[in-house]
């Protein structure tokens, strides 16, 4: 009986997360991954690298090995148009849109489980999900009390350690848990380090009826700058060479700056109740705050006083207008949300409805903290303050009615205003304010036949999105503002799913097209953000198979395949033209019919055999393959990430101890055929008018053959 009741217990606890994930007869495309499977994972990759052997999951990293900056593409889409939620709650910056997962190390140590969805997917809360939605819960309570211990150690110089510990649920519901981490690593290429931190704390209360939580995440790290990437000749003179922080002393010696780091610490707070009614109603809310606060450091060298509001310094009898300067570039935001759920269940119909809220307030500013002449500049001198808001109010409401024994039908509408305001002067001091309010519905609708020869299911969705804060910026500056639209695009998905013991197969046709995308161009904002652009018609189709294989006990065979066209029509390319003296002339316009979309490989797979030959041990060998991108819009060869094959394996022993103690040993290679090769990239084209094309480029070349040890104990 008392086991029972735990089980209640932790489905009810689950509600606010359960409320937006898709289930077994919702007409989408998505995947899984369990605790079990994530805690096989290196504990050296972070959740985007954790991710990318699922359907059509792109990875990458900055530094080339997991710790540090990473980010992915779902379907091509990248990470400011991949929703992502923790316990119901947005954890996409507001602004940006992006997640930056590097912000909470070790984000693998307190998730119970991860749920992909690819295109529009169910309603959720923050950012529109244009490409997929990734919706995470935070660990639930053991049954009983627990404490772990792991440690790690692989190449690079990394160093990883995670503490765990749990009281389980006491006779009267209350639990306590609590992870804490802290990573170090030199990185694959220079400057690559990062010094990472994070701690869960939650304390929980639960009865059959309710559920109460209180969760505490914190996040900490300092990582080297690691965006500027490459040229492609250099990658061939030192694939490992980083030009962050360099300069020349007055001799032409070259040196590094030591702190040319980037730094950011969150806070994330969330109080989480759900409540069970008799008559078949099921409530949920959720209050959430996130503090968050850090700079980037930078060492320039020779910069325009004038760049930073300054007149020229007179140090003795010299006059300089220039000088070597560090400066610091900042944020400190605070994020609220609110969220509410409703489910009712009555005979053949479920529903779940609900309503929240998010306001966000953010500063950006920078300070000059050091010039090599200086003669009367103040102490943290701030040369540019800016400041932006943003409210997101949504409201959905999602029925699955059950039609016959084996017809599903599901209904899903959202409607979404998100206000969003600037204030202040820009670095350059051109004036930011600004105002919009953006109005989306979303509807969706779809169909699941249940019979014995699988389960079909046909979907509709529509989805609708905001530009990002970088995308407004750079339009406002440009006194285009209005050129700037939201996106909307409409997701038809067609699927097959099958499963029995031994055999589990997936195949599903997507159709998304799209009105106004905005997609890369190719460059990066000077702090390493991508700079879009609206594009009238585009759209990205495909096929995605998976297949997973269980013959016999001891061995395990799982694969996936997408094949994709992801296309722009009527592209209009503009360079910028310069004379020989690099003065900008006008901008050359160059059209194309029909044209690739960016960063959007036409064939990824992987395949992976996982054998169990003995009780407590585990031997995986996996390979990827990721086809060909291009690094902008023009389908040129010469201006893209080619194709690459990469391989892993890992092996898990577990030895059990006396009294319920246990010691895992596991060891994780990567890249174990030694490719060298670049999985991302920018590229900034241009042309002089003599006709001579300019090029300039940045790589990220990935760690070759590398290795991670851990052991972990469990009691």
């Amino acid at each position: 009986m008392g086991q029972n009741t735990k089980t209640e217990e932790t489905k009810l606890d689950s509600v606010v997360v359960e409320a937006y994930r898709a289930g077994r007869n919702t007409p989408v495309s998505y995947s899984f991954k369990s605790r079990e499977e994530i805690e096989k994972s290196s504990p050296v990759h972070s959740v985007p690298m954790m991710l990318s052997l699922l359907p059509s999951v792109v990875s990458t990293t900055e530094g080339g090995n997991g710790l540090g900056y990473s980010s992915m593409r779902i379907r091509g889409s990248e990470g400011s148009r991949i929703n992502i939620t923790l316990n119901g709650v947005a954890l996409n910056d507001a602004e940006s849109q992006e997640v930056f997962w590097v912000n909470i190390p070790s984000f693998s140590s307190f998730i119970q489980d991860i749920q992909v969805q690819r295109g529009v997917g169910t309603s959720t809360n923050g950012p529109g999900a244009f490409g997929a939605s990734i919706n995470m819960r935070t660990i639930n309570p053991n049954s009983d009390a627990y404490a772990s211990a792991d440690f790690g150690a692989g190449s690079f110089n990394t160093f990883l350690s995670t503490f765990g510990a749990g009281t389980g649920i006491s006779d009267k519901g209350l639990s306590f848990d609590l992870r804490f981490s802290r990573n170090t690593t030199d990185g694959y290429i220079r400057n690559a380090k990062a010094d990472v931190k994070s701690l869960f704390a939650s304390a929980g209360y639960s009865k059959p009826n309710n559920s109460l939580k209180f969760n505490y995440i914190y996040g900490d790290q300092k990582s080297g700058i690691t965006w500027e990437g490459i040229s492609a000749e250099q990658m061939e003179v030192d694939r490992r060479y980083n030009p962050a922080g360099e300069f020349r002393d007055a001799a032409g010696n070259i040196h590094y700056y030591d702190n040319e780091t980037d730094n950011y610490t969150q806070h994330h707070l969330q109080v989480v109740y759900s409540h069970s009614f008799n008559s078949g109603f099921m409530f949920s809310g959720t209050l959430h705050y996130t503090k968050g606060d850090g700079y980037y450091e930078n060492y320039k060298s020779n910069r325009k006083f004038s760049s930073y509001g300054l007149p020229p310094q007179n140090t003795g009898n010299n006059t300089f207008s220039r000088s070597d300067v560090i400066i610091r570039q900042a944020l400190d935001n605070n994020y609220y949300a609110a969220n509410t759920n409703l489910k009712h269940t009555s005979g053949r119909i479920t529903t779940n409805a609900g309503i929240s809220y998010s306001y966000y307030d953010g500063d950006h500013y920078g300070k000059l903290l050091w010039a090599m002449y200086n003669a009367d500049i103040p102490d943290n001198y701030t040369w540019y303050f800016n400041r932006g808001f943003k409210g997101d109010l949504s409201a959905y409401i999602r029925s699955e009615v059950k039609l016959s024994d084996k017809f599903i039908a599901y209904g899903d509408l959202q409607y979404r205003r998100v206000n969003y305001s600037m204030r202040g002067d820009d670095k350059d001091f051109v004036s930011l304010d600004w105002d919009n309010v953006y109005h989306f519905f979303n509807p969706k609708a779809g169909l699941t036949l249940n019979s014995s020869f699988g389960q079909f299911y046909a979907s509709v969705a529509v989805g609708g999105k905001e530009p990002g804060r970088s995308d407004i910026k750079e339009s406002v500056k440009a006194q285009r503002a209005s050129d700037i639209k939201p996106e909307r695009m409409t997701d038809f998905e067609v699927g097959y799913r099958f499963g029995s013991e031994k055999l589990s197969l997936s195949a599903n046709l997507y159709f998304m097209e799209y009105k106004d995308q905005l997609v890369p161009t190719g460059r990066l904002s000077e702090t390493g953000y991508v700079i879009k652009e609206n594009v009238d018609k585009s759209f990205r189709r495909g096929v995605e198979l998976s297949a997973s294989w269980r013959p016999a006990k001891m061995i395990s065979l799982d694969g996936n395949l997408t094949l994709s066209s992801n296309k722009i029509l009527n592209y209009t390319q503009y360079l910028d033209l310069f004379d020989d003296n690099w003065n900008f002339i006008s901008q050359q316009v160059r059209n194309y019919d029909k044209t690739d979309i960016s960063f959007s490989p036409a064939l990824t797979g992987m395949a992976m055999i996982t054998l169990r030959p003995a009780e407590g041990l585990y031997l995986s060998v996996n390979g990827k393959y990721v086809g060909k991108q291009y690094l902008d819009n023009t389908s040129d060869n010469s201006k893209s990430v080619p194709s690459y094959f990469i391989a892993g394996a890992s092996a898990l022993k577990s030895f059990e101890l006396k009294k319920g103690r246990f010691i895992d040993v596991q060891l994780f290679a990567d890249n174990i055929f030694n490719k060298k090769y670049f999985s991302n990239g920018w590229i900034y084209s241009a042309m002089f008018l003599n006709g001579t094309p300019y090029v300039e480029e940045g790589l990220y070349p990935q760690a070759e053959i590398n290795f991670t040890l851990k052991v972990s104990l469990r009691f």
